[in-house]
């Protein structure tokens, strides 16, 4: 019996159909490729899951591993893929039959004072059976709910992927502006030092009437300046240190008791990882917010199939196999075998357009998903035009910078010369001085900039890319 309802549930199951859209990754008209993409072809990159070890910085490195093990935006989003995989298995579970089993044991009378009165004998009423519930999915209402959780469970998977790289990409870029504020106070320092000593040898010669009190005041003023800048400058050390103990996921006991080491100095990082010519667009593609965005898409449009099949009717199957006896002690035996089949089959007739307003829905939040995923890979593809851009420029601008720190050196050993000849005033000294001192600090903002700007391109990349060892020892 068993065997024959079985068949006959997987029959209907085989025989049914699903409602609704099938999934379309939709057309992004992407080029093949960015503008500054030599003609030649080039392999397509596979993304690398550990880009920030190419900056060969150890401690850049454990200070991107404590984040993803610590930090709470993760933590946060693997929980959600617990409820979304949780909410999958139900959907899945919902498709096949539900067996239980139910156990019944009563001792009545029957009233004499009914249409059909009974004898008002009392009597037991013993029963023990499997029961079996099935709803047949006709119109795909079930694999299509199937199908949405799957969705949401990969686009959870996608987003937690999306914030592994934005924590990695803020702790790189935190790092490295820690370091540029290293490398500036060292420079302040510096300044306030030569600056002292300037200062105290204008105040002799002022005292002995060598000079007059502007050129003393000026070198007073410039003293000042450069000691002005180092407590704004301490002040921003301290806050990207605390923006990023926050971002390692370090208690606020931790923040104040534990300091973050000191990895490669800024100016270390002047070579950096080359970006290989021919990298194709369809690396866009496999960017986590991009992956999830199309992830949601095709939820939305598996939910319009589940919308729509409340059009149509509904079937229930239902079966009973068991043993029933006014006996305990004849319970098992073969005359008390008990077995029901039935069906429940559900139409709707008039609903005042429930079911249509439902279907409306479900397509209006498809055309929103299908808007956010063309948003985002437009986000995206202007994110790297952009990365790359700002490497361009930042590079040039660095290269000039280090032309222009040159010929400043050369500026302010000339004026201390003529000073120290007699053929110029100080003033000339700490006006070169001043100028030095701006651009060497612009030069490090400069270097943070392309770092920053290398940093934006692996994250525009969705992990950057790494070409096949044949290739790159080609």
């Amino acid at each position: 019996m068993v065997k024959h309802v079985l068949s006959f549930l997987l029959v209907l199951t085989v025989s049914g159909c699903v409602l609704g859209p099938d999934h379309v990754r939709p057309d992004t008209d992407l080029p093949s490729g960015w503008a500054a993409v030599a003609a030649q072809d080039a392999p397509e990159a596979p993304i690398d899951p550990h880009w920030w070890r190419r900056f060969d910085d150890p401690v850049l490195t454990a200070l991107i591993e404590e984040a993803l093990q610590h930090n709470a935006d993760l933590s946060l989003a693997a929980a959600r893929i617990a409820e979304a995989r949780a909410v999958l298995n139900l959907r899945d579970a919902e498709r096949y039959p539900l067996l239980g089993a139910q156990a019944s044991g009563a001792r009545q009378q029957g009233s004499e004072e009914t249409a059909l009165p009974s004898s008002g004998a009392i009597y037991n009423d013993f029963s023990l059976g499997a029961v079996l519930r099935y709803e047949v999915d006709l119109w795909g209402r079930l694999a299509r709910s199937s199908e949405a959780a799957r969705a949401q469970l990969l686009a959870g998977v996608a987003t937690q992927d999306a914030v592994r790289l934005a924590v990695a990409a803020d702790v790189a870029a935190g790092y490295f502006n820690l370091r540029a504020l290293d490398l500036q106070m060292n420079i302040a320092e510096r300044t306030v030092q030569t600056r002292q000593d300037s200062y105290r040898f204008q105040e002799s010669r002022y005292r002995n009437g060598a000079i007059s009190q502007l050129a003393f005041r000026q070198a007073e003023s410039e003293l000042a300046a450069a000691q002005a800048e180092l407590p704004a400058l301490r002040q921003q050390h301290t806050l990207q240190r605390n923006a990023l103990s926050i971002l390692l996921g370090r208690t606020p006991r931790e923040i104040v008791e534990t300091s973050i080491s000191g990895g490669r100095a800024i100016e270390a990082f002047a070579v950096l990882p080359e970006v290989p010519m021919g990298l194709p667009s369809s690396l866009l593609m496999r960017r986590p917010d991009i992956r999830a965005a199309e992830e949601q898409l095709r939820a939305a449009n598996a939910q319009i199939g589940v919308a729509r099949a409340a059009y149509f009717p509904s079937l229930s199957l239902t079966g009973l196999f068991g043993v029933q006896s006014d006996a305990l002690s004849d319970l098992f035996s073969a005359p008390a075998k008990t077995w029901q089949f039935g069906g429940d089959l559900a139409a709707p007739i008039l609903d005042f357009g429930r079911t249509r307003a439902n279907v409306r829905a479900a397509e209006a939040r498809r055309e929103q998903a299908l808007v956010n995923y063309q948003q985002t890979v437009r986000t995206a593809f202007r994110e790297v035009l952009d990365a790359l851009e700002s490497r361009r420029a930042a590079s040039e601008r660095l290269a000039a910078q280090d032309r222009q720190i040159k010929a400043l050196r050369e500026t302010t050993r000339l004026a201390q010369r003529r000073f120290d000849e007699g053929y110029s005033d100080y003033l000339e000294v700490l006006d070169a001085q001043r100028t030095l001192f701006t651009v060497e600090l612009a030069q490090v903002n400069t270097q943070q900039q392309r770092l920053r700007a290398l940093v934006n391109l692996y994250k525009a990349l969705g992990g950057g890319w790494q070409w096949p060892e044949a290739d790159q020892h080609g």
